[in-house]
């Protein structure tokens, strides 16, 4: 049985403080996961901070920033392996397949959207916790929220966006569907995956707004781009335009949306399969040193 540490931001709430690790109250789909290989006999442990040092086989960097800090990789760094080490960024233009590059010519649509995953909601959230607890911002300057925004073609687009670093401009491809629109968003734990296609009447596409949903397929184009953003555990959301799939996001500490939470814990039990086979492989590796 192997020693599981999962290393989250100091102010981050992975789990309720008056809660056990088993209740489902949180809001990471590694919750479950983790519940699933503590029944196994595995000893998990979250480690939330910088504050303790722990000995075990296993950790996972699970800083639900876009961006983990340099002292938390160093941290993470400390342990004999690490899942999602390398996937310690995952701002949009580091994995966004859809940017529009400059000089690039492309009449499309396009959208504007915040450099910083889920528009930087959860640096905000952590940026409130720290202050309600008497402790400066961990990311300070952070830039106003705002939404997506899609214009017909660059030309209308504001000239202040491009003016902005904390903005992106990407390519608007939605994947069209008899029924509306179409995202991709699969899921993976080492080998062990689930990609579902989801199909919604809105063309920026929620798990949680779907009309249809069915198992796909998983692009070699993704698998590529999971080993070049060094991915072990995570969520892709892509979209298939003119026979290609386009990356449009990478989540390293994917959640449980409220209205498909039990349909994420059906799937625990195989992401854990993938997670025993990653532990494995990291286990045999140190012994052989």
């Amino acid at each position: 049985m192997a020693r599981v540490v999962v290393i989250t931001h100091e102010y981050d709430r992975f789990l309720s403080k008056r809660d056990l690790l088993l209740r489902r109250k949180s809001p990471y789909l590694l919750f479950d996961i983790l519940g699933e290989l503590k029944r196994r006999g595995h000893s998990i442990r979250i480690q939330q901070g910088l504050s303790m040092s722990y000995d075990a086989d296993i950790a996972v960097l699970h800083v639900d920033a876009t961006t983990a800090s340099a002292d938390y990789i160093d941290y993470a760094r400390s342990f004999p392996f690490c899942l999602n080490i390398g996937a310690a960024d995952i701002s949009k233009r580091r994995v966004s397949g859809a940017l529009v590059t400059s000089g690039e010519t492309w009449e499309g649509p396009v959208i504007v959207k915040s450099n910083l995953n889920n528009q930087g909601i959860p640096e905000a959230l952590l940026n409130r916790r720290a202050m309600r607890a008497g402790k400066p911002p961990p990311f300070p300057n952070m830039p106003i929220l705002q939404g997506y925004d899609v214009y017909e073609s660059l030309g209308e687009v504001p000239e202040r966006v491009f003016q902005r670093d904390d903005l992106v401009l990407e390519k608007f491809v939605p994947e069209r569907d008899r029924d509306g629109f179409a995202a991709r968003f699969w899921v993976f734990c080492g080998e062990r995956e689930r990609c579902t296609r989801y199909v919604s009447p809105n063309s920026l596409v929620k798990a949680s707004e779907t009309i249809r949903r069915e198992p796909v397929p998983v692009p070699d184009e993704m698998r590529e781009r999971r080993r070049e953003l060094g991915f072990d555990y995570g969520k892709f959301d892509f979209v298939m335009h003119e026979g290609r799939a386009i990356l449009l996001d990478a989540n390293k500490t994917p959640g449980r949306p409220k209205n498909l939470v039990r349909m994420f814990a059906a799937g625990a039990s195989h992401l854990a399969d993938g997670f025993e086979d990653l532990m494995r492989h990291a286990l045999g590796r140190s012994s052989s040193r």
